[in-house]
Formats: structure tokens, sequence, C-alpha cells
């Protein structure tokens, strides 16, 4: 029996209990919660945690994460405000609580009363053919009698708690099912793990997760948190329930993805948050040179998971864009990861890079252009970055003219070049594209701002 702050865990009989109250757990959740008790204050890695509760099987990082996650909502915050369960970042977790390990007394725990040797019996004489009853054997019948009633009436009482406790947990998800199937879907699409400790790869965490934001830009029946939303959790801990409230959304994509020689595989798991079901689970094993597909293929199992339906120019714009080679697809994913650290400037040479081998690539055309007019923000020469910029927006809209992002970025080069004129009819255009684009939204109340300021200086 372990016992730490308002809690007991009892492992013989499986059971959790909060001051005297039963807690309902997962079996898995309840044996990680064991092996963290157990260890006591050490550090737990995950691979240990992986290979004690699923000793026979292999199974993705992601589940431990959703486990963790569920075990932190159940025992809620210690006393003190502190969490029972420490995340160490990269290497697993810590069970941040003092705990005591209690052993019952065996006879007492088997129903059996203990009379001490030197208390003296004591007989009664009852009239009738030469019977002697021990008082002392009246007194242990009686007392297994009544010691045997309330463990009976004690079993009924638990049964009925249990009862109660399963039916308001099946009125809950009930509920919280119904409740999600009305409301909209927000999706973040967090930036996926590196499964090794390799530099040269880890560029692929954050712009794979935009790849497929952008992709899903375009579909109207879904709310995407943009790029700029989620790059912090690129290496923060992730607690499943404060992501999720932080950026305001019911589902969560997590993924990891590993590279070996030219194999990658990448696994992905999406979560409705409220019921904490899985939605859906896949891993892709492809060679690296067919990078450019996966953001199709995750994107697509995000919209059967969520059961949308899609337009038919909605589902064109979910086709790969077979122009793009190899490289210059690499050098793509590059620029953007780059851009989000905040290094414009090798940015813009990570996507010079891509259009110069996949001219007709909009999507590089367009974030070379978000790129130059961050160095014209931030460098000196800016009129002439901010012309770069112009051109390379023209650009990417002449190959693609429906392209969000790209009039996202455009409109903002507008706005803070004193256009606001022109800025607002091409974002108020593309939210006829998706009216639930968050930084359409966004934008367009800048541009409108903007205008507003203006104004007020002229008259």
């Amino acid at each position: 029996m372990y016992e730490f702050s308002r809690f007991r865990l009892d492992p013989e009989n499986h059971l959790l209990q909060s001051e005297g109250s039963p807690i309902s757990l997962t079996p898995k959740a309840f044996e990680i919660l064991l092996v963290l008790v157990e260890n006591g204050n050490r550090l737990t890695t995950k691979e240990e945690l992986m290979r004690k509760v699923w000793p026979d099987s292999f199974v993705e990082e992601a589940n431990l994460t959703v486990n963790i996650s569920a075990l932190r909502k159940q025992l809620g915050d210690a006393p003190n405000g502190q969490q029972y369960i420490e995340t160490v970042p990269k290497k697993g977790y810590r069970f941040a609580m003092p705990v005591s390990h209690s052993q019952a007394n065996n006879q007492a725990a088997n129903g059996r009363s203990v009379i001490p040797a030197d208390k003296p019996s004591r007989e009664i004489v009852v009239r009738g053919p030469d019977r002697r009853v021990s008082t002392e054997v009246a007194f242990r019948n009686l007392s297994r009698t009544r010691k045997s009633l309330r463990l009976f009436m004690t079993g009924v009482g638990l049964l009925l708690i249990l009862l109660g406790a399963w039916g308001y947990k099946v009125y809950q998800n009930r509920n919280a099912l119904r409740q999600s199937s009305q409301l909209p879907h927000r999706l973040a699409v967090l930036p996926f793990q590196n499964l090794q400790q390799d530099v040269n790869t880890d560029f692929l965490g954050f712009s794979l997760a935009d790849a497929i934001i952008t992709k899903l830009g375009y579909v109207s029946e879904l709310t995407v948190r943009p790029s700029y939303a989620i790059q912090r959790y690129r290496i923060q801990p992730i607690d499943i329930p404060k992501v999720a409230s932080d950026l305001d959304v019911n589902t969560l994509l997590l993924g990891t993805f590993l590279r070996e020689g030219d194999n990658l595989r990448i696994a992905c798991q999406l979560i409705d948050v409220r019921t904490q079901n899985l939605l859906w689970k896949g891993a892709f094993d492809l060679k690296y040179d067919k990078l450019l597909t996966v953001q199709d293929q995750v994107a697509q199992e995000i919209i059967r998971g969520l059961e949308l339906t899609l337009s038919p120019s909605e589902v064109g714009r979910l086709k790969t864009d077979e122009t793009v080679t190899p490289l210059a697809y690499e050098y793509y994913l590059r620029g953007v990861d780059l851009y989000s650290k905040g290094d414009a400037p090798l940015s813009v040479k990570m996507l010079e890079k891509s259009t110069q081998l996949a001219p007709h690539f909009a999507l590089s055309w367009a974030n070379l252009g978000k790129a130059y007019s961050a160095n014209a923000s931030f460098q000196f020469g800016g009129a002439e970055y901010y012309r770069k910029a112009e051109e390379a927006f023209k650009k990417a809209l002449s190959l693609q003219s429906d392209e969000i992002i790209t009039r996202i970025y455009m409109a903002n080069l507008l706005t803070d070049t004193g256009r606001v004129e022109s800025a607002v009819p091409l974002l108020r255009e593309a939210l006829k594209t998706n009216p639930n684009q968050a930084e359409i939204h966004w934008e367009l109340g800048y541009a409108y701002r903007f205008a507003g300021i203006s104004l007020s200086r002229t008259i």
C-alpha cells in the first residue's frame, strides 16, 4: 500500500483512492502511476515506462503522453500547488510527492480477531446435559458475525459507489461526445518530435507541421491554429489539457519522426481533447525523397478522422504539387523553419534556392516574399527588400491565384507600406475560400486598425 498526500494506492486490488473515494483509472494509466510511485523521486525514463507498461508490444510514445496527461487530470494539483508528476524534458518523468509504504496486519486484513494469549478465558454453565460453552468462543463467533456483516455492507456500499461513478462517467462521455459533435472542429497541429538527437533533421519538426496547417487551411469545416501559434511547443513539454486550453482547441495532432539514411518514419495521433480518445493514429514509412506526400496523407487522415465533408474545390487543393523536386522541397522546409526561428536572412537564402530549383512552386515564392518583408522591417535597405517581396508575392499569385497564405502575406506588406485600401479587398476575397481561417481575420483586423489610425491622422 502506498500513500502520498491525500491518496492511497493499492497495487494488489488495482485501486486508487482519495479520502476514501475510488478514482477511475484505465489499466495502463494505473500501471504508469504505480511505476512512478515505486520509483519515488528517482527519474523514470520514457523507455523504462514503455518497457514496463507495454512489455510485449510496440506502441508510439504519444500513448505514454496521453496517459500521463489523463493521470495529471485525475490527480489534480497537490495542496502546495505543485503537480504530482513532474516532466523532465526529453528524458522522462519524476513523481514529485513524498511516498510512504505501509503493510496492513495480515490477520486483520483476513478478518480474524486477535486475542492476547495471556487473557484468561471465562466459562458459563448452561443448564442441560453436561454442556459447557466458553464465553471466549461465543465472543469470537459474535465478532466474526459482526465483522462479516460490516464487510458485506462495506462491499455493497463500495459496489454502489463504483456503479454510480461508472454511470456518471458514461454520462459525461456521452454528453462530451454530443457536445463535441455539435461544436466546430478546432485543431492544433503541434511540431513533430524528433526521435533522435540529430540537428540536421530537426528542421522537419516545425516545417512538417506548418505544411499540414497550410494544406488544411482550405477546409471550410475546420478551424486550424496558424503556425506562429504552435511554434513555442517545439521544445516545450506537451501537457495535452493545458495546450488545448491555451490554444482554445478541441482536437490535437501529435507526431514523431525518425530519419535513418534515406528512410523516414512518421507517426501521428489525432486526439479528441474532451474525451482523451484517439480519433486516428497511423505511421508512414517512406523514402526521404517522397517527403512531399506526407502532408497530403496526414491531411486526408485528419479529414477522415473528423468526418469532414469537402467541396470539389477543396478536394482539388489537397492534391500533391508534382512540380516540386525533393531537393527544392527540402530547401523550402528549411526556409520555413529558419524563418520561425527568427533567422530571416538565412531563410531567404534557402527559399531562393527552392525557387531556383522549382520555379513553379507557389508556396516557395510566397514564403520568400514573407522573408524579404521581414528583412525589410528589421534591416537597412528596407525599400529594396519590400520591392523584392512584392515581386515574389505577385509571382506566387500568378502561379496560384487563390493561394490563401500568399494573400495574407501580401496584404500584410500592403498594410505596412501604407496601401491598406488594396490590402482589405485581398483579404475579403481570401475569406470567401475559408471563412474559418484565423490568420485572415487577424490580418483583416490589423488592416482595419491601420486604416483607422491613418484616417485619424489626416483629419
